[in-house]
């Protein structure tokens, strides 16, 4: 039998999210319109939700570190990309894109509830990417190791969606979200 859902867009950025630059403390990267406020019980076994965003990214030359993207349910990491080591030649505001998909694997008070995600994050940014001249941007899976279910949260309570980024040095890189968008699946 079906899950008898729709397909729907929760919330879409109208503008764009303050730019992260020059620190290494986990920031949210979307503008203040665009966290959604999930609804206590939302999710049932089986929801799915996916997440689309683009913007503009930039790094530095030889030692650019890493950028960790997360997404936030609460205060609560539910999806964690890992660690992306970035292109070791600079990059100066060029184009990004994330798409990452949520399921629902457990449901229920305190931490019970759990997403299991898989996503892409696209840019001339990823490290060995190569020029756009001759093959473009790279890309990198998310997360950067075995896929597993996400650290677990309360699906009882209402949750805002957050998407977080974290470089790890504090040093010129920047991100920025341009378009963002957050879809029910079911």
């Amino acid at each position: 039998m079906s899950l008898q859902g729709w397909s729907e867009t929760l919330v879409s950025a109208q503008i764009d999210g303050t730019a992260l630059t020059a620190s290494v403390t986990a920031t949210s990267i979307l503008p203040a319109a665009a966290k959604f406020t999930l609804p206590a019980n939302f999710f049932q076994i089986g929801k799915v939700l996916r997440v689309v965003a683009a913007g503009r990214v930039s790094n530095i030359i030889t030692t650019p570190g890493t950028l960790t993207l997360d997404l936030r349910l609460g205060a609560v990491i539910a999806a964690n990309g890992g660690a992306m080591a970035l292109n070791v030649v600079a990059k100066t505001n060029v184009p990004w894109w994330l798409e990452w998909v949520l399921t629902c694997r457990a449901i229920g008070a305190s931490t019970t509830a759990n997403l299991m995600h898989q996503g892409l994050w696209c840019s001339e940014s990823v490290i060995g990417s190569a020029l756009p001249t001759v093959g473009g941007a790279g890309q990198h899976m998310l997360p950067n190791a075995t896929p597993a279910v996400g650290t677990g949260f309360d699906s009882t309570a209402a949750q805002v969606v957050d998407l977080f980024a974290t470089w790890s040095l504090n040093n010129a890189n920047s991100i920025q979200v341009h378009q963002f968008a957050l879809e029910s699946l079911n």
